[in-house]
């Protein structure tokens, strides 16, 4: 059964209902803040740990160790300075301001033995003055039944801020054994461990690609078998460009639903998906081809059916359908250009750049290891983002 005294998911053994408290009756103001900016702080040496707002809200999981090399010093910074601001473990720490609606994410503190940490400009700490289980707060204090209690109480249009008096009247829910919430607090740790694990071995992924990028195409490592010298080609005869005018949505009314991808050579890649069946770029696994922001610079591959946002891009496809087109995909991308100016660069520009082309057989030895590598960063990009849908689940069931 759900109802406000009892989550919908919960762990075997735990059948009570949940206290319900104000924020004011189990969590006190009694730690004040600093107000030192970005300037005062550094990563190399200091004897006292900042909490930097901005950490919370963009760096940040739920629970911090301030022993993590993230965490930066006060520079100069002497504990007899900070005496009634010195945290505990156990102590929570809001981000009251932000420019949306991430204004209220919590980190519950940990790690601090014989060291010093203190909190800084835009936060707000509250002390627990009843037993709670080391982690349990920070998970639900950022889980969206609470958080979305917070957002009638954002005040300001540009920038949202908390005031403590509106977070004081808030409600706390929470287990009365301490077993239980424990029990949820080191759930929620495992789930964050496995997704920071995956995030590492992606970036690590990158890195590796990046490293291979670099020593490849400077020809400084290269294939056994491989000597003959690489030739130079202009990329405007590597690659033929196609205008997208024909491939763009009509409507932007997206929906998950719906079968066909709306691409974007930005970082955000798949805008949604449309259900237009006509007007569609058939791109396939054979043949692929770019999508180039001409304006950004920015591009993908696409090995899928596709629609587009829109005219600001090119489509690129191989002129020579003897190439590698993954070798001539990594080619585009190892180029090291800033635009400068707000205009197109596909014509004027790109297609002008020289690029150095080795045999074909020898285009197929990289173009293969780009794409193995590519593809374990797309399989690992996966299930990343399945973990976090995984916990996200888990905060909206296990929380009220």
């Amino acid at each position: 059964m759900t109802d406000k005294t009892m989550p919908a998911l919960r762990f075997r053994g735990f059948y009570d209902a949940w206290e319900q408290r104000k924020f004011s009756e189990v969590l006190e103001y009694s730690v004040s803040n600093n107000t030192l900016s970005r300037a005062n702080l550094n990563y190399d040496h200091g004897e006292i740990k900042n909490i930097h707002y901005g950490d919370i809200l963009v760096n940040f999981d739920s629970i911090v160790d301030v022993n993590q090399p993230n965490v930066p010093y006060v520079t100069d910074g002497n504990p007899y300075d900070f005496t009634i601001q010195l945290l505990q473990n156990g102590d929570v720490i809001i981000a009251d301001t932000a420019e949306d609606e991430t204004a209220g994410k919590v980190i519950e503190v940990t790690g601090i033995t014989d060291n010093y940490a203190v909190s800084g400009l835009h936060t707000i700490v509250g002390r627990p003055n009843i037993k709670f289980a080391y982690k349990y707060l920070g998970y639900y204090l950022n889980a969206p039944y609470y958080h979305n209690t917070l957002l009638p109480l954002m005040q300001g249009i540009k920038v949202l801020s908390l005031s403590k008096s509106n977070i004081a009247k808030t409600v706390v829910r929470f287990p009365k054994n301490v077993d239980e919430q424990t029990s949820i607090g080191v759930f929620f740790n495992r789930l964050d461990n496995n997704i920071t694990q995956n995030e590492r071995k992606i970036d690590l992924l990158k890195q590796l690609k990046q490293a291979y990028l670099q020593q490849i195409f400077s020809q400084e490592l290269r294939f056994a078998g491989f000597s003959d010298d690489w030739k130079h080609r202009k990329l405007g005869d590597v690659f033929k460009y196609e205008q997208p005018t024909k491939y763009i949505v009509k409507s932007t009314e997206y929906d998950e639903k719906f079968d066909t991808p709306v691409l974007t050579a930005g970082k955000s890649f798949v805008l949604g998906y449309t259900n237009e069946i006509t007007g569609i770029k058939n791109a396939t696994v054979e043949n692929p081809v770019v999508i180039f922001d001409d304006f950004t610079t920015g591009s993908h591959c696409v090995d899928f059916p596709f629609k587009i946002k829109s005219s600001a891009m090119k489509l690129l496809s191989l002129s020579d359908y003897a190439d590698n087109f993954y070798f001539m995909f990594n080619t585009l991308k190892n180029i090291k250009y800033v635009p400068q100016s707000h205009e197109r660069h596909w014509i004027s520009k790109f297609s002008e750049f020289e690029i150095c082309k080795p045999t074909v057989a020898e285009q197929e030895k990289i173009g293969s290891l780009f794409k193995q590598l590519d593809n374990l960063i797309t399989l690992n990009q996966q299930k990343l983002d399945l973990l976090k849908k995984q916990k996200q689940a888990y905060l909206q069931k296990m929380f009220i």
